[in-house]
């Protein structure tokens, strides 16, 4: 028998070697002809190794796509009993591809297969984010979050890397759509060509999986009957029906509105004449208060800052709000603080600040008897959500004179970022005082690296950070560790609240009114995966009229709230704000 009829007719390689290449259709059909005769006479060489890497491939491709099935889309869920579970699906789908002749089969498994790619591309997301913002991807509002994330890159590691890890990630969706795929066709012609073992087998996993299911058999607390990718499909639908009709829902409560037609004069009538500042620390959540690792540096810090403050005769009280972000989105927690609304996405925020929703500094700017002034040193485009928030007048981060290095993210020190405002706005000569908003962003991740304070009168343009910047820990050596990351973050803590303690006692008068509070928590690698979302938030002043006004909240005397500290909704900070220091309701409905 000659050796092409024994490569075409061996008992030993039949149903294997044929399969077993598959050529770009770009080729030339001879070079391809050739390219196959050639791997099907290796094959025929050695056909025990055909029979096992053909063997092999194909129980890889049913792993990828039972693992692909069983994905959790939460970190904490990655545990070995996670994946030894039977998938119902698989079951379901084996059965289809079984009964289905050669052709159709080869279309189902690859329409299945990418279908179950793209579940996949879905579940990793969900596990990102998760980790950095406590809550699963929205497939209908995060897609600008990904330019976030990539200017976030390139700040914080350079514009290559940031390009790099676009690339990359582009690569690994194509790859996580197409490679299941595959793998799923390399099953079904697998089931095809053995289809009667192929039916003994799959009923005997029905019968399994049954009897798992009616005992409900787990392996540690995890029943080994699985029906996660159903579970998962039914998860993604529901948040998108949720999404959509939450849009309608959102669009009527913003509208109506307790304080929206109250007239000026009846606005915080209690706090005329004081020069009020609204500061928000980024990333100041009650972690860094209460952690083993951050909180011992900080609660020193905010205790020899209430001491500090209190020789030169400011006071506090403190409590906390819980944010309706968690490990970024910084802007949704300044606008459920400011307006009074739970703002949790960003299709919310898009509806409030279109509207015409009362906020704190708008209140103020109602009444006629208080100027508004923004410092945004974190923004670094056009930003008209301005008018909404009542602001007069906005400094970015290009319009605050500064001439020194970024920190990361940071686009400057806070240090610097105060005595811009003190120069700029708070400290000139105004016919009626002022009503700030005030972003800090020295604590913002990967917190690396960290300035460090300097004699304010030696701060100029920024210069002096040059040498401080150059010397700091690299970013990626903080980003990689998260033990060093939880330590770096409580020292971003501790520089942000003592340049701002420091700029209150050098700067407040006896009519300067501090509200300081986090816009969220870190992200899980500093907060932990089971944190709160919870926020310290501080009113400090120097008239002892102001705080008595609050006597009734509950609040803790000083900088660091205690853990039993009353705990509000962030949402109900304003209207609760509004009535202690004299505000009438007047109800609008929009």
């Amino acid at each position: 028998m000659s050796q092409q009829t024994s490569t075409r007719r061996s008992p030993d390689t039949a149903g294997t070697p044929r399969r077993a290449l598959r050529l770009p259709r770009s080729l030339h059909p001879r070079t391809a002809r050739r390219l196959r005769r050639a791997w099907q006479r290796r094959l025929a060489a050695h056909p025990r190794a055909a029979r096992g890497l053909s063997g092999a491939v194909t129980v890889l491709a049913l792993a990828l796509v039972v693992l692909a099935l069983l994905l959790p889309n939460k970190r904490e869920q990655f545990h070995l009993a996670a994946f030894l579970r039977i998938p119902v699906e698989a079951l379901l789908g084996a059965a289809v591809l079984v009964a289905l002749p050669r052709r159709p089969r080869t279309v189902a498994a690859a329409l299945a297969g990418t279908a179950l790619g793209a579940l996949t591309v879905l579940n990793l997301a969900d596990i990102e984010f998760n980790q950095y913002l406590g809550r699963s991807f929205d497939v209908v509002l995060d897609w600008p979050l990904l330019g976030d994330a990539r200017s976030y890159l390139a700040d914080t590691l350079g514009g290559t890397v940031a390009l790099l890890a676009a690339v990359a990630a582009v690569l690994l969706v194509l790859a996580l759509l197409a490679v299941p795929a595959l793998a799923a066709v390399r099953v079904g012609s697998f089931l095809g060509r053995h289809r009667t073992r192929a039916t003994r087998g799959l009923l005997l996993a029905c019968a399994v999986w049954m009897t798992c299911s009616t005992l409900d058999v787990r392996l540690d607390g995890i029943p080994v009957a699985s029906g996660h990718t159903v579970t998962m499909l039914r998860y993604h639908a529901e948040a998108l029906r949720s999404t959509l009709r939450d849009e309608r829902a959102f669009a009527r409560t913003a509208r109506a509105d307790a304080f929206g037609a109250t007239p000026g004069d009846q606005l915080v009538p209690d706090l005329r004449g004081k020069d009020m500042v609204f500061a928000f620390v980024e990333s100041y959540g009650r972690s860094a208060i209460e952690d083993p690792v951050e909180a011992p540096g900080v609660d020193r810090t905010l205790d020899a800052g209430t001491r500090a403050l209190a020789r030169a005769g400011f006071h506090a009280e403190s409590g906390w709000l819980t944010s309706a972000t968690y490990g970024g989105g910084s802007w949704l927690g300044h606008s459920t603080f400011m307006s009074g609304l739970w703002i949790d996405n960003q299709n919310r925020y898009r509806t409030v600040t279109s509207g015409d929703r009362l906020t704190l500094t708008e209140a103020f700017r109602r009444t006629g008897a208080w100027d508004t002034v923004g410092i945004m040193p974190g923004v670094q485009k056009g930003w008209p959500e301005a008018k909404w928030y009542g602001l007069e007048k906005v400094y970015n981060a290009f319009q605050l004179g500064y001439r020194g290095p970024k920190f990361s993210w940071s686009t400057m020190p806070d240090q610097y970022a105060l005595q811009a405002f003190q120069r700029l706005a708070h400290g000139r000569t105004h016919a009626k005082p002022l009503a700030s908003f005030v972003i800090l962003t020295s604590s913002h991740q990967p917190w690396a690296p960290i300035p460090k304070l300097v004699p304010w009168d030696e701060l100029g343009d920024g210069s002096v950070f040059r040498g401080i910047e150059a010397a700091g820990t690299p970013p990626q050596e903080v980003i990689t560790n998260p033990t060093r990351s939880r330590q770096e973050y409580g020292r971003s803590v501790q520089y942000s609240v003592t340049a701002l303690t420091q700029w209150l006692r050098r700067y407040g008068t006896d009519d300067t009114v501090l509200v300081l509070l986090g816009d969220h928590q870190p992200i899980a690698r500093v907060s932990g995966d089971r944190a709160s979302r919870d926020v310290p938030v501080s009113i400090v002043a120097k008239d002892p009229k102001v705080l008595e006004r609050i006597s009734g909240w509950g609040w803790t005397a000083g900088l660091r709230p205690a853990h039993d500290a009353p705990v509000w909704p962030m949402s109900a900070f304003r209207d609760r704000f509004l009535t202690a220091y004299g505000s009438v309701p007047h109800p609008s409905q929009g």
